[in-house]
């Protein structure tokens, strides 16, 4: 036990660096689990859509929505959620909403506002439209 306070005592930059690090990998542990958004993979986001009728809600930009998208996504920004304009997508709270933005990462803050604002089935594609495209799954422009 003497080594270990010697080494942080020695090495408090290290030791910092370890006990933030820790500290983050437990609070994602714990919000994973607290939270009500579901991370999907693309097979299971075309399983929901297809055989629940899942709503694909694309929040990039206007500009890389047009650039391609995914059949039947409708375009929410995520400046729009941001700001609770829930106008287009009011009418889907008791439907699968499967968000979906370039890389997944801003899809599971979008989810929390979602969840917050009445949403009871929230899904995130892992991976974004990124991994969709990689996966060779359709996309289109119109």
């Amino acid at each position: 036990m003497q080594e270990y306070i010697d080494f942080a005592a020695n090495h408090t930059l290290l030791t910092m660096a370890w006990l933030g690090l820790a500290g983050a990998v437990i609070y994602m542990s714990v919000m994973s689990k607290l939270t009500k958004v579901t991370v999907v993979g693309s097979q299971q986001a075309v399983m929901l859509i297809n055989k629940q009728d899942a709503v694909v809600v694309d929040i990039r930009s206007a500009e890389e929505f047009r650039k391609g998208h995914i059949a039947g996504a409708i375009n929410v920004p995520n400046t729009q959620l941001k700001a609770n304009n829930l106008n287009l997508i009011e009418k889907y709270k008791s439907s699968p909403v499967v968000l979906v933005c370039d890389t997944g990462m801003t899809s599971s803050s979008a989810g929390r506002v979602l969840s917050k604002a009445g949403f009871t089935q929230v899904y995130t594609l892992r991976g974004g439209l990124s991994d969709w495209r990689s996966q060779n799954l359709p996309i289109t422009k119109r």
